[in-house]
């Protein structure tokens, strides 16, 4: 390493390592977030087409949603993705 002191070598390696797993803490945060919101965006759809078909409010059709994936065991996320895979085959 050329014009790079020897006792300069550990803090700049320091300092790479914990870039590095700051950098790997914000694209694991990043990736939670991504799929949050892409659950959230499912759990309204499904709300949406139970508001719809039977004519329920949102709040109904959220419960719903909620004691249905308690009973199974699921997740509301889980709950709502079938609901709507339903209504697709169902078109």
């Amino acid at each position: 390493m050329d014009g790079l002191r020897k006792e300069r070598v550990k803090p700049i390696l320091d300092l790479c390592i914990s870039r590095f797993n700051a950098f790997s803490r914000l694209q694991t945060e990043l990736e939670k977030t991504k799929s949050a919101l892409e659950e959230r965006k499912v759990i309204d759809r499904a709300k949406g087409i139970l508001m719809k078909v039977k004519k329920i409010s949102e709040e109904e059709a959220y419960g719903l949603l909620r004691r249905t994936a308690m009973n199974e065991n699921r997740k509301i996320a889980e709950v709502a993705q079938s609901v709507v895979t339903a209504a697709e085959l169902l078109r």
